[in-house]
């Protein structure tokens, strides 16, 4: 953002003071790094709850305002997707299966549903513009065209998605099909739904969201990190193989996981469903709205022993990975004479060949120079190419069916961008520039990509042939809402 005056702009209900910065990077843009919120681990001493399931044929979703027990010992006003509960349900369907959900808005103001990774009609995606109404509905029906995969679900209304989310309003969506069901992996009780999110709570235990001018800048961090809605909890576990399915649902918040005794993830998918094989890794960068589908096998831990799922130090820029800390605990409770074996073999699935693509388009998310247009005139302070988010612009016009090439540009950037886009599906070609390579986590199908300070990351996505507006975006939902999304048009 270039230097300026002042001005206030509202984000999410929420008035931020927009000043003159009193420090610009070398091209202009402000640098509002600030003092990055340290985490404060908790006692793990909170059973991790497991969502319910509820079939995604016949689901009733809703969203209001509640209370649960986030912090051990209190009761914190939230927003959950149904009563006494943050969050929601997971959805859960197979290849084929016609999703029918009823949204109920019971908020006091507008909100809607994204199917984050789904493959939908343009009028079931959970545009900006399509919402409910405070005390009205939606109903959604589309077929299941995904593969086998950990999806999720979450608001989307413009300017609100940040502080809807924040509050509590999102939720797990798995699909099967019968190449995943013919492996054999771990279910039941042994496949464990993580996701993970991070807050900002008073002495109470609320978490009202009232982001700064910093937080706008680079998405909001909280001290107290959430998994499954409960701060810092413990899992007791079987001396055997789980399947963790980790999905970063911070606002702002990148994680770098890993297990406190260095054992490896078997790392078995991503954003978009199974790789082609496992893949032994010992961290993994997850980034807001990514997921990582991993294997862990606790087979010759001691019962007492414990492990903790933590987050290491790692370079993300001015303000984030500073800190390392613990986010749960797992407690070996139970010996088992299990013996699970890791197929070698995953999923068949075809490589997009560059040469396929019949269109190449390029990014800037750098977010240099100055910004206008998003909030009714009101400054903006994020962009995708100096352009910010009006409902009334068609920015990109895509043929149904297409292959593309497209580029996210963050080479001149101070801070990291999780690129997400709607309405596609796209395989990383490369990384240039930063750290330089495609991770083992970015293989496969995917629908949000991160790009650090000072890297450059091509795609190839795969447009279907559902035709409509559709939006991509930054997934720091700060910056989203903030402007930092485009539409695209499919014809």
């Amino acid at each position: 953002m270039a230097c300026a005056g002042t001005g206030v702009a509202l984000f999410g209900g929420t008035s931020v003071l927009l000043t003159a910065c009193g420090g610009c990077n070398k091209e202009g843009m402000m640098d509002m790094g600030g003092a990055a919120t340290e985490v404060v681990e908790g006692a793990f001493d909170a059973m991790l709850p497991v969502p319910p399931t509820m079939p995604a044929t016949a689901a009733t979703l809703s969203a209001q305002r509640t209370t649960a027990g986030v912090f051990k010992g209190k009761t914190s006003s939230v927003s959950g997707y149904q009563s006494g509960g943050i969050l929601g349900s997971t959805l859960t369907a197979t290849k084929g299966d016609t999703v029918n959900a009823v949204f109920q808005n019971n908020l006091n103001e507008a909100s809607n549903l994204h199917w984050h990774g789904l493959l939908t009609p343009a009028n079931m995606d959970g545009h900006p513009k399509d919402v409910a109404q405070p005390g009205g509905s939606l109903t959604y029906a589309f077929p299941v065209v995904n593969r086998a995969g950990t999806y999720w679900y979450h608001p989307h209304p413009d300017m609100k998605t940040a502080k809807q989310a924040y509050e509590g309003l999102a939720g797990f969506f798995l699909v099967t099909d019968a190449e995943e069901q013919a492996l054999g992996l771990p279910s039941g009780e042994y496949d464990l739904p993580l996701v993970i999110q991070d807050k900002r709570a008073d002495s109470n235990g609320n978490f009202s969201y009232s982001p700064d001018m910093t937080d706008m800048m680079n998405g909001l961090l909280g001290e107290s990190v959430l998994v499954n809605g409960v701060h810092s909890p413990f899992a007791e576990v079987v001396a055997r193989t789980y399947r963790l399915r980790l999905l970063n649902g911070s606002n702002g918040r990148i994680y770098n996981l890993a297990l406190s005794n260095g054992e490896a993830f078997i790392l078995i998918g991503s954003d978009g469903g199974l790789l082609a094989a496992p893949e032994a890794v010992t961290a993994i960068l997850l980034a807001p709205g990514e997921r990582a589908d991993v294997l862990v096998s606790f087979a010759g831990q001691a019962v007492g022993s414990e492990v903790f799922l933590e987050s290491k130090t790692f370079d993300g820029g001015e303000y984030q990975g500073k800190q390392a800390f613990s986010i749960l605990k797992f407690k070996v409770a139970e010996s088992s004479t299990n013996s699970f074996e890791i197929p070698a073999v995953l999923s068949g699935y075809a490589l997009l060949p560059e040469a396929s693509a019949t269109r190449s388009r390029s990014f800037d998310i750098s977010n240099g120079g100055g910004h206008g247009g998003h909030g009714g005139g009101m400054m903006a302070m994020h962009n995708i190419g100096g352009k910010s988010y009006d409902e009334s612009r068609i920015d990109e016009t895509i043929t149904a069916g297409a292959t593309e090439l497209w580029t996210f540009d963050n080479t001149e950037g101070i801070d990291p961008h999780p690129m997400h886009l709607h309405g596609a599906l796209f395989q990383v070609l490369d990384r240039t520039g930063g750290r330089g390579q495609v991770f083992p986590h970015e293989k496969g199908w995917k629908d949000t990509v991160l790009a650090m300070p000072g890297e450059k990351v091509r795609v190839i996505a795969a447009f279907g042939q559902e035709k409509g507006v559709f939006v991509f975006h930054c997934h720091n939902l700060e910056h989203e809402d903030s402007g930092m999304m485009l539409q695209m048009e499919i014809n």
